[in-house]
Formats: C-alpha cells, structure tokens, sequence
C-alpha cells in the first residue's frame, strides 16, 4: 500500500445486534447478496488452490457456497470447519450440505472468530470473504492473530473484503455514510486491508483489486503464515 486512510470507520452494533441481523437475513441472503458477492468469492478459493487432504477453515461461513467447494476441493481425506456468529446461517448452511452430500466433511461451529474453538498449528488453509471488514477496528488484529495461531508455520489464508484506499472515492464516502447512519443494516465497511494483513505479520503473496458493482473498491488478497518466511 501507499498509504493509509486518514479514518476508518468504526463499527458500532453490537454483536448481538449482528447476530440477530444475521439470523433474520439468513433465509434470504443469498437473494439479496449472494449473486453480487459469489464471483470474488470465488476468485479467493482460486488463489487458496486447496489441495486434497489438506484441513481448512472458513471464518464467516454464512449460507454455506464455499464450504461446499473446499470440501469437494479438499476430498474424502480432508477436514473442513465453518465458523459463523449467526446460527440462522448455520441452518442454512447445514441444508446445503445436506443437499450435496457433503455433511460428513464439513463440521459447522457458531462462534466468534476473536476465539476460534480450534487448536494451533492445526490448519493449512483459511478462507475468510466479506467478513473482516464486519469487525471494528480495535478486534480485527485479534481476529487475525487468532488466525496466524490456527495456521500451521506454511499455512495461507485468503481475504476478500471491501477497501479503502489513502484516498477514498465519492462512492466510498457516500456507502460510510450509509454505514454511519444505518449501523446494523449496512454493518461492514471498507478497510485497509494488506495494511492490516501485514500488520498481523502475514507475507503477501498475490492481491488483486476490484471494483465491486462498479462503484466499491474491493481487495483480494492471498497470505502466508509469516513465521516460515
């Protein structure tokens, strides 16, 4: 990065709040936000480039879409987990799998990703999309540490999430608006994100940028572990 932004926004709805957002949204997520959200998404498991065997994690696993392709990624010999705040997702999520046959390979936790109910060193890979930039500032160099502790010395995680950039757009001023005066319904908001990436002592090894819906800068960007680098 060139430099940061002058401000980010905080978050300011409660966890709670979230929760309950989230189990209200969940029956209808994937009609309001999926299709938009799905392409980046995608691109990040592209960048993961999981191998089978391997044991994943996805922090905001939300309806469950990418769960089903790190389980068919990762085959019968490996092991994914799905954390999300929302059980309302889970439910979701849990039906998917169903449906697809997968349920025996994915094991689905409720939790918060500042405690991940994970032992160290234990992952190879982590996926977490449209989800860092739902934490408030001060939590997301714990919520990234929790990561670097679940991830084996070579392990790589993959980010999707709104930016911001040293120099914000109009349209990035007009959606912190929205995000200041509605907290619980507009609840994310774009962030440095390599900046916090690198912060938390992640090594960079690929990021592409995006505009999302043409208007919002997103990032995409593949880490490693630092402490095998």
């Amino acid at each position: 990065m060139t430099g940061l932004p002058e401000h980010i926004e905080p978050v300011t709805r409660s966890v709670g709040q979230a929760q309950a957002f989230y189990d209200r949204l969940s029956r209808f997520y994937d009609l309001l936000s999926g299709a938009s959200e799905r392409r980046y998404v995608g691109i990040g498991l592209g960048m993961l480039a999981v191998r089978p065997g391997e044991h994943l994690l996805e922090i905001g696993s939300g309806t469950g879409h990418a769960l089903v392709a790190l389980a068919r990624q990762a085959g019968p010999d490996g092991r994914v987990y799905g954390l999300d705040l929302s059980l309302g997702m889970g439910a979701v999520a849990r039906a998917r799998l169903l449906r697809a046959g997968l349920e025996r390979s994915v094991s689905l936790v409720c939790g918060d990703a500042l405690h991940l109910p994970i032992c160290s060193a234990a992952l190879d890979g982590m996926l977490m999309s449209f989800t860092l930039e739902l934490f408030d500032t001060p939590d997301i160099p714990g919520v990234l540490a929790e990561c670097r502790r679940v991830l084996r010395p070579a392990g790589r995680l993959a980010v999707v999430a709104l930016s911001k950039p040293a120099h914000p757009s109009f349209s990035v001023a007009v959606y912190e608006w929205f995000h200041r005066r509605f907290p619980q319904l507009v609840d994310c908001r774009p962030i440095p994100v390599r900046h916090f990436l690198a912060q938390a002592g992640f090594i960079v090894l690929q990021a592409q940028q995006f505009r999302m819906l043409g208007l919002l800068p997103l990032e995409i960007a593949l880490v490693a572990n630092g402490e095998n680098h």
